[in-house]
């Protein structure tokens, strides 16, 4: 059998043995929520169609829960209300899907074209991995929509940002319009000086509004002066679920959780990223910045529920891109591969899950927020990386101990050939994708 053969039967034999690994790993240690929160979504949408009623009265049966995203998401998902139960599961899950494996793919596509591995091998392998990543099995088994928001924010700055498109803020503004929390990318188009893609972002979500409340006025009303400041249809902001600054001032005193305590630590969080993300977009690094904002997002977001850390997501893949990027055998490369597999693991373990009655004590106040402590890691240890493939020092210059060696690494790992290739890729992604 030619090498190239066995090659690719070895591969495709990893990916059967790691699929179905992943396979009993989740009839394990995957939660059954029975798809939640598409209840609410199904149930408030039937409602509001089916029975006249108003789609932010709607509360799930013996629960408090209701539909709490803006007028727009009820407009998008109104399809749902004349869709069977079990074919909304089927739209929900493969929309999941498809969305996370486009994601995937933007980001680790360079990166297998750089080091040359086989690129359908890389995409497989992924894709198993974020099956088994807790907030990715959270959100599946919710059927949330944080992934389709995370793929609109993904097209405007991996897709359209490389190609100067004047397109650029249109999916920004759609998340927003759909789920107020995307809005922070606006704020990161803003930070980083791209004026014009914050107004179109501006524009986007304002027209997406303003339809939902020329269509539907009566719960345009209701969301912006009632439903938005109705607390209580989110949950406790104590339950160790979230995985926000919010959550953990609330742990500290769930009592009486200190405003002041809480505004002081988004301050700081905000300063250390925006300095971050002027840093990753002057270095041509887009791809960071991105995932900076996903990681900023889910720290000073009021509510960060676990399956919102899907947000995370980019942030872990671009550590292996750099860790890949760095020469091989080096302090660097073992260090940000560690720092990966370490990350990545305690997001599958349901680690915070043991505290979740009793969250007292130095145990329960470092364990309890352990996935909190992941996103601040990510936050300040995510390297930024220069157009040539180099790191760049925390001033933003150049890293000159490992720049030289990392370009180095990266090149004698492609064979003639595949030079070839990534230069292509290169061209093709406008340079943007280059960096990762």
């Amino acid at each position: 059998m030619p090498q190239g053969a066995r090659r690719t039967v070895g591969q495709v034999g990893v990916v059967v043995v790691l699929a179905v690994a992943v396979a009993g790993f989740l009839s394990v240690a995957a939660e059954r929520h029975g798809f939640f929160d598409l209840h609410v979504y199904h149930g408030a949408l039937s409602h509001w169609v089916h029975d006249g009623g108003e789609v932010y009265d709607y509360l799930k049966p013996r629960s408090k829960y209701g539909f709490t995203y803006p007028p727009f998401a009820a407009l998008v998902m109104l399809p749902m209300a004349y869709l069977s139960w079990h074919l909304a599961i089927l739209v929900s899950v493969t929309s999941t899907l498809v969305a996370s494996a486009v994601v995937i793919w933007w980001l680790l596509d360079p990166v297998a074209v750089r080091a040359g591995w086989s690129r359908w091998f890389t995409l497989a392998v992924a894709v198993c991995l974020a099956a088994a990543f807790e907030p990715m099995r959270e959100t599946v088994n919710f059927g949330q929509v944080n992934m389709l928001l995370l793929f609109l924010v993904a097209v405007d700055l991996l897709w359209l940002a490389p190609r100067g498109s004047r397109w650029l803020g249109v999916g920004i503004g759609l998340a927003t319009a759909i789920k107020l929390t995307p809005g922070i990318f606006l704020i990161y188009l803003l930070v980083t000086g791209r004026w014009r893609a914050a107004a179109t972002a501006t524009a986007a979500a304002a027209a997406a509004t303003l339809t939902a409340a020329a269509l539907f006025p009566d719960a345009s009303r209701e969301f912006w002066t009632q439903a938005i400041w109705n607390t209580d249809r989110v949950g406790d902001l104590e339950f160790i679920s979230n995985q926000s600054w919010q959550g953990v001032v609330a742990r500290l005193d769930p009592g009486s959780p200190s405003t002041l305590l809480w505004l002081l630590l988004v301050a700081l969080t905000v300063a250390l990223w925006a300095r971050r993300c002027r840093s990753a977009v002057a270095a041509g690094d887009e791809a960071t910045g991105f995932a900076l904002t996903g990681v900023v997002m889910c720290l000073v977001s009021p509510v960060t529920w676990v399956h919102h850390l899907v947000w995370l997501i980019p942030a872990l893949i671009l550590l292996v891109d750099d860790a890949v990027a760095a020469p091989a055998g080096s302090r660097r490369r073992r260090g940000l591969l560690a720092f990966a597999a370490v990350a990545y693991l305690v997001l599958c373990s349901r680690l915070v899950w043991h505290w979740e009655r009793g969250f007292g004590g130095v145990d329960g106040f470092v364990f309890s927020n352990f996935y909190v402590w992941i996103s601040v890691a990510l936050l300040v240890a995510l390297p930024v990386r220069r157009p040539d493939g180099g790191p760049t020092a925390p001033d933003g210059g150049p890293d000159r101990e490992s720049a030289g060696g990392a370009e180095r690494a990266g090149v004698a790992q492609l064979g003639q050939g595949e030079r070839g290739a990534a230069a292509g890729h290169r061209h093709r992604v406008g340079g943007l994708l280059a960096v990762r």
